[in-house]
Formats: structure tokens, sequence, C-alpha cells
């Protein structure tokens, strides 16, 4: 199978049905990306998949070959992801930092859907799961983003 993650195409030989997160992590080593609850409620695992905040650990690899997959080794590439990335240091947005990577890209998704969120536009968008309770941090940093 044929996927293309960050840019690049990559040869793959898994079963169809196995879940992207599986192959983005086994296969190609890119570890970046969590493995959570394992039923697409969290958050860990999202990735994007043509520029939507995808839950990677309920996506098989099938459905996916064809489109763009970025994982959060490549979304400061991108000028939307590094914006991201800089206002989440500046908000000390992680604690202990497992689910922030799913967060990063959910983020990343949102603003490049909608460049000026509203307070209940980045509630609405910013489902995954923070153990920390970092939210308020989160939604400081999305903030800032939309801003710069």
């Amino acid at each position: 199978m044929e996927l293309t993650v960050n840019g690049e195409i990559r040869q793959v030989d898994v079963d169809p049905d196995t879940p992207l997160l599986w192959v983005i992590r086994e296969e190609l080593g890119l570890t970046g990306t969590k493995y959570g609850c394992g039923i697409a409620m969290c958050g860990a695992c999202t990735v994007m998949v043509d520029g939507i905040a995808t839950r990677s650990c309920q996506t098989p690899a099938d459905a996916v070959a064809g489109a763009q997959i970025t994982t959060i080794e490549a979304v400061e590439q991108d000028e939307v992801g590094r914006r991201v990335v800089e206002a989440w240091v500046a908000n000390n947005a992680p604690q202990c930092g497992y689910c922030q990577s799913g967060q990063v890209m959910a983020a990343v998704a949102l603003l490049k859907e909608n460049p000026q969120p509203t307070d209940q536009d980045i509630a609405d968008a910013m489902t995954n799961l923070c153990r920390c309770g970092t939210y308020n941090a989160v939604a400081a940093a999305v903030r800032d983003a939309s801003n710069a």
C-alpha cells in the first residue's frame, strides 16, 4: 500500500484494515502520534488527513491511501503549524505532554479551516482530552496563534 506521510510517498506492507496509528508508529517509526484510548475518543492519536483532524487509531490505512497525511513531526513545515507550536510554547500549554501532539494537530486543522475562531469555535473544535487539564492554556495558545 502506498501512503503519503509528511509529503513523502511511503510503501507499507500492512493489512488494509490496520489502524493508521500503528502504520505511522510501527511501520514508519514516527512516534510523536500517541496511542490513548483506542476508540477515537481522546484525540492523542490525531493527525491531519487532507487538512482535516483525524483520529488515527480508528482510521484504516486503506481509507487514507492517496490522501495527504500530516503528523506532528512535520507540523512546523507549515506556517500555521509553526505559529501553533510557538503559541504552545509561549503559553506553557503542555504539562505531561502526552496529549499535546494530538492537541496541536487539532489546533492546526482548526486554524487552517477558520483562521479567526471565536472562543466557541475553539471549544467546539478542541475536543481532545487532557488528563492534566490544560484546556485554558490550550485555548489561549489557539487564540494567540490565530492572532499572530
